[in-house]
């Protein structure tokens, strides 16, 4: 493969976003790329960078919009996986 650029970004959605940035970014090195603050200490939308690389995260529970019908974490879905690969 001669283009090792990224063509999946995944999506992530926390409890507690802002503790799961600073951990990110702290424990792997991930790198701010953009983060949109939302009400009550929440995060409405992220993106990191790590290299080649991207993931995009936000706070858990309904923010409004649509997309929160589309993600959940696993205690919002009564603990079961909600990803695979």
């Amino acid at each position: 493969m001669n283009d090792p650029r990224t063509t999946i970004i995944p999506g992530l959605r926390y409890q507690d976003a802002p503790a799961a940035i600073e951990w990110l970014c702290r424990a792997f090195g991930f790198e701010r790329h953009l983060v949109v603050p939302g009400e009550g200490d929440t995060i409405a939308h992220a993106q990191f960078t790590f290299g080649n690389g991207m993931i995009r995260l936000g706070s858990a529970g309904e923010h409004g919009g649509g997309y929160d019908e589309l993600m959940a974490t696993p205690a919002e879905s009564g603990g079961t996986n909600t990803q695979a690969s």
